[in-house]
């Protein structure tokens, strides 16, 4: 059955379309009793409202787009996404995603799109802490209200919302610090910068216990292109046994680098964790059943995507209302350390 109209349910309830349109709206010029009656019927007729129609009323498209960096290899934005959709139903915008595939124009080229698209705010995991920061400054003020999520732009004057990952890394890194790894790789994104909060936290808990922090273990890869990904692991393992200094336990900074150290790892006929403990921030559902099971950083992927939804939503109204936009600030979520057999304490070198 097709979508009554306005026009429809006034012809049946013999009321004028203004009143329709006005009990639909919830507006006080309408009495109580009509406007029962008017609610009612189009919601036991099937009555949707056309949201185009509306946004061109009223100013603005109902949509929000949301920039992430890509689908492929992510379980983590998967969830956040889950937690987007959850949030923009219940707000009523419909969204459009685009990708940014971990490239700094991409990404530009994204927000442009959505622009020209009359979105009515942006939600974006920028590609690195500093990528186009001065163009999304002029969208947030300007254009629409911006919304960060995942990684921290610090430039940014808006709403981040983010998880704690510095205690995360610390907690993880402590962890294999605890079960005698102290040769850690730590591998991570070629566009994070040093003041990355992961790579901070890695850092602190190797400074907590007087470890030398070697740059030879500092392994930054292009994240772009999985098979450079898995090479470079590969290369960087390979290299540091040659040294005599071979890793005994490796920190993946992202879903994307711990999953694929895994295989790597397989491929290399390195046994896990007997030689090489491997730990990572990585949201699969699955960790338990990989081969080992993996230990893992989980962020609270979902709660970060709904989140971000609504901060967004409540910028967009203080925009329509001509109000003054809150305070930039961010918030972050608690991680959750989980422990399975890719650093099975049983199995540790001595």
């Amino acid at each position: 059955m097709s979508n009554i109209t306005i026009k429809d349910i006034a012809k049946a309830l013999n009321v004028s379309v203004s009143t329709v349109s006005k009990a639909l709206n919830n507006s006080y010029e309408i009495s109580p009793g009509t406007k029962q009656l008017i609610t009612d019927y189009a919601r036991e007729n099937n009555y949707k409202p056309n949201r185009f129609a509306k946004s061109l009323k009223v100013g603005h498209t109902t949509s929000i787009g949301v920039v992430i960096s890509s689908f492929v290899g992510s379980t983590f934005l998967g969830q956040v996404i889950d937690g987007i959709y959850k949030a923009s139903y219940e707000a009523g915008y419909d969204i459009i995603i685009m990708q940014s595939l971990e490239n700094v124009e991409n990404e530009k080229n994204c927000l442009d799109a959505l622009i020209s698209k009359g979105v009515d705010g942006i939600l974006l995991a920028p590609v690195s802490e500093t990528s186009n920061s001065d163009y999304l400054n002029y969208i947030n003020d300007n254009v629409c209200p911006v919304v960060l999520f995942d990684r921290i732009n610090p430039d940014i004057r808006t709403i981040k919302i983010g998880v704690n990952e510095y205690m995360g890394a610390l907690e993880a890194t402590q962890h294999l610090i605890n079960i005698n790894r102290k040769r850690i790789l730590f591998i991570t994104g070629d566009k994070f910068g040093d003041n990355n909060q992961r790579i901070l936290g890695y850092k602190k808990a190797l400074k907590n216990l007087d470890i030398p922090i070697n740059p030879r273990y500092m392994v930054f890869c292009n994240l772009e292109d999985r098979e450079e990904l898995d090479s470079k692991i590969k290369e960087s393992i390979l290299q540091l046994r040659e040294m005599n200094i071979a890793p005994n336990a490796i920190f993946g900074a992202t879903d994307l680098i711990t999953i694929r150290t895994l295989g790597v790892l397989a491929q290399m006929n390195i046994k896990v964790p007997d030689e090489i403990a491997v730990i990572g921030f990585a949201n699969t559902d699955i960790a338990f059943s990989l081969n080992p099971p993996l230990s893992a950083i989980r962020q609270p992927a979902k709660d970060m995507g709904y989140l971000a939804l609504h901060k967004l939503v409540e910028l967009i109204k203080l925009d329509g209302e001509g109000s003054k936009r809150v305070n930039p600030h961010t918030v972050l979520l608690e991680t959750s350390l989980q422990l399975r057999n890719s650093t099975d304490t049983l199995n540790t070198l001595k």
